[in-house]
């Protein structure tokens, strides 16, 4: 309860975004192999970003 108002770190934010980018990219993989592409690169540059902010 006390975590209820807690506001997310911007690795956190990365992380969560990452996360869905990477599901959706798996998703359209299925059906349409140019868009899953895009997906999967915008993935990799937030994934880049977390690099930075890790290191």
């Amino acid at each position: 309860m006390f975590g209820l108002f807690k506001k997310k770190t911007e690795l956190e934010k990365l992380q969560e975004k990452y996360q869905k980018l990477m599901k959706e990219a798996f998703d359209l993989s299925k059906i349409n192999r140019s868009e899953s592409d895009t997906k999967y690169a915008e993935a990799d540059k937030i994934q880049k970003q977390i690099e930075e902010l890790t290191s």
